[in-house]
């Protein structure tokens, strides 16, 4: 199958990034994640409604980047993520506000599980690795895309996951929360500006 069929098939799936987030804040009070139940996975889920939602309220854009942001013409961002994802705590909620910037730029979401053909098309290394961040013009032809985190950060994973003697994953995750929190989303905000 094509692409732009594959993008449109998943656009008609979507969420909006209000849609995403009471999803979010419903799954982590039920107890749920998107995907497969796991107990870890219900537990991301529900740490992850708690940042989101701080990131949305606290979030501080970098005002070139605005400026770049107002001049936009017309496009869809298609962001590939999943409840649980750490990664999608940080960047969904600063993706968001973003968005909302330009009338121009409708930012819509998609569950990576629900939607394997699409994300197969984007993968990091061969994985899929999320969120993924997908711009898209008025004939949905791609215009970028970015994820599933900041290049400084993506490097602090594959550093960890190269390591025989890594600590386990919720340990890392810590690292690399500590890590975003430090950044104060300057790296996903440069990055993306560095795409338009």
């Amino acid at each position: 199958m094509d692409l732009k069929k594959i993008v449109s098939e998943a656009l008609n799936n979507s969420f909006s990034a209000e849609e995403y987030q009471v999803m979010l804040a419903n799954y982590a009070v039920e107890g749920k994640t998107s995907g497969e139940q796991k107990e870890d996975l219900i537990y991301y889920t529900k740490l992850n409604a708690q940042r989101s939602k701080r990131i949305g309220k606290t979030a501080v854009l970098i005002p070139d980047l605005v400026d770049k942001i107002k001049s936009l013409p017309k496009q869809t961002w298609l962001l590939i993520t999943e409840t649980w994802c750490g990664d999608a705590a940080n960047s969904v909620p600063l993706l968001a506000k973003l968005a909302e910037l330009n009338p121009k730029i409708e930012l819509r979401i998609v569950l990576r599980d629900e939607n394997l053909e699409l994300m197969d098309q984007f993968l990091t290394k061969g994985g899929r690795s999320i969120p993924k961040l997908i711009a898209l013009d008025e004939e949905l032809n791609v215009l970028f895309d970015w994820g599933p985190r900041p290049k400084e950060a993506q490097e602090l994973y594959w550093s960890w996951r190269e390591r025989e003697d890594r600590e386990p994953y919720k340990e890392f995750q810590v690292v690399l929360q500590k890590w975003y929190n430090d950044n104060k989303l300057e790296a996903i905000q440069e990055e993306i500006g560095e795409f338009i």
